[in-house]
């Protein structure tokens, strides 16, 4: 199972950066997409990024926001958020591509869920 992290409270406007990474396993050549659930919703593709990092996806409501980058060298997956907003409050879930379709948004696509990491934006 996959495992994401670098959650915390933090105030409208600022930043944190996700972390995820593989617990005993490599991510392989598989892409790699984040997702979130809060109270209120179900839960929701944010980004993907392919295997060879060229190709990435984000969802149109953080889109100019968060960056997703990978590094895999240390068998990492990175989620930057900049500009936060209280509506991105939300527990946040990282997970490998059953397919090489990273842009493809659909839950059924991924698997690998692990626990989560809780993003609180709020002042």
């Amino acid at each position: 199972q996959l495992q994401a992290s670098g959650g915390g409270l933090v105030q409208p406007g600022g930043s944190l950066r996700l972390s995820c990474t593989a617990s005993g396993r490599t991510f392989g050549r598989a892409p790699v997409a984040w997702f979130r659930q809060s109270s209120e919703k179900e839960r929701e593709f944010v980004a993907a990024i392919s295997w060879s990092v060229a190709s990435t996806s984000y969802a149109d409501s953080v889109k100019g926001r968060f960056t997703i980058s990978r590094d895999n060298t240390k068998n990492t997956v990175y989620l930057q958020m900049n500009s936060l907003k209280p509506e991105d409050t939300a527990v946040y879930y990282c997970a490998v591509g059953v397919t090489g379709r990273y842009y493809d948004t659909r839950e059924n696509n991924w698997n690998g869920w692990g626990q989560g990491t809780l993003v609180t934006v709020s002042s």
